[in-house]
């Protein structure tokens, strides 16, 4: 069996925000493809994937973007939410409508200032000298 089909059985491939890997699926098993929205990690599209993955799979047959954005993850980890929630209350509009009163606003979690020599550059020493190394 070549690589690339052995590729295309057996790795599950995952988006966060790839309109050149959507225009290219058909040269992967799409059956294998899965999008992600990651919360709540900081380089994801969260909390507006919703609307940035449906700008890039424009134009997608909705059975492909069934399995692209549920179905393929669904089958792969052997889980079906909607044996514990109906699926009329995964809807982005029902999930959004019960967490009304989730602020979802960016918050910086930063402790430290970007340290920086009066040129701009950081260098190590900057970083050291901020962290407290040395001391």
């Amino acid at each position: 069996m070549l690589p690339s089909q052995v590729f295309k059985d057996r790795v599950i491939t995952c988006f966060i925000d790839d309109a050149f890997g959507i225009d290219n699926r058909r040269y992967m098993n799409i059956d294998n493809i899965t999008w992600e929205c990651d919360y709540p990690h900081s380089d994801s599209t969260w909390p507006t994937s919703p609307e940035a993955a449906m700008k890039y799979l424009d134009g997608v047959p909705d059975d492909e973007i069934n399995k692209m954005t549920h179905l393929n993850a669904m089958r792969h980890f052997q889980f079906d939410p909607f044996s514990v929630r109906p699926r009329e209350s995964c809807t982005v509009g029902a999930l959004r409508a019960e967490a009304s009163d989730v602020d979802t606003s960016p918050v910086s979690r930063a402790k430290f200032t970007r340290p920086a020599n009066s040129d701009g550059i950081v260098s190590m020493a900057t970083v050291a000298k901020q962290l407290g190394a040395g001391d």
